[in-house]
């Protein structure tokens, strides 16, 4: 479970609003996307959720548990999968997934059939023993991916996580997704490619200029707005916002 509860974050000196007084909840076994035009404040939710921004005002939940109040606790919940490759690229692979298991505690049994698990999958097991970076974009995501996961959390918070992947991995990816909100988790990713959200999420919720504008299933929200696909719901609802 995810809640937001009139959250606000300023930049520029407090004069623009990245996100406004943002109140929603997401339960758990969904698959939620979030969706918005560029500088929505999409990213900024998603570094306001994991942590890496604390909010002007308004409070976030994580299982149940408050970030502010308890923010270890809270970022042992989720798994993260950000849009930009901060990793310590001198590491081979495997070292760097290691070292995730050792942060999180992982026994030795459990993040080995971690590894065995989806290092096949996305097609790493031997390029996982080289260092990362030579790594391309898209086998850096996936590594990602699998590192994200190895705790386990309860939640797991993925940002534009199909951007540089191929077909088949964004394939495996999907299935992953699916899979994850099926036994009982949250999944919580933005995206741009809405053909994805409305064949994947079981809820969106759409931002615009930091404000949320809309949130329910995506056949409800089409319906409603008498529009065929999510793209078009999307710009009906992002051109009247503008």
């Amino acid at each position: 479970m995810i809640r937001f509860e009139n959250v606000t974050k300023t930049y520029a000196g407090g004069t623009v609003k990245a996100v406004d007084d943002l109140t929603m909840e997401v339960d758990g076994g969904k698959v939620f996307g979030f969706l918005g035009p560029n500088g929505a404040g999409k990213t900024t939710t998603l570094k306001l959720m994991t942590g890496i921004l604390n909010p002007d005002a308004g409070n976030i939940w994580l299982e149940n548990v408050e970030l502010l109040k308890n923010p270890i606790k809270a970022k042992r919940t989720f798994g993260f999968v950000p849009d930009t490759f901060e990793m310590f690229e001198r590491l081979t692979g495997m070292e760097y997934l290691q070292f995730l298991a050792d942060v999180y505690e992982v026994s030795d049994a459990d993040r080995k059939a971690h590894f065995d698990k989806y290092l096949p999958l996305f097609e790493l097991e031997d390029a996982v023993r080289q260092p990362i970076r030579s790594f391309s974009h898209g086998m850096k995501q996936k590594l990602q991916v699998i590192g994200s996961l190895v705790h386990k959390p309860g939640i797991w918070i993925l940002d534009e996580p199909m951007t540089g992947l191929d077909p088949a991995s964004m394939h495996v990816l999907k299935q992953i997704m699916r899979e994850y909100c099926e036994s009982g988790k949250t999944v919580f990713f933005s995206t741009h490619v809405l053909d994805v959200a409305e064949r994947l999420c079981d809820e969106v919720g759409i931002i615009r200029k930091g404000k949320l504008i809309a949130k329910d299933a995506p056949e409800t929200l089409m319906k409603n707005d008498r529009a065929n696909t999510l793209e078009d719901l999307f710009l009906n609802l992002t051109e009247k916002e503008a």
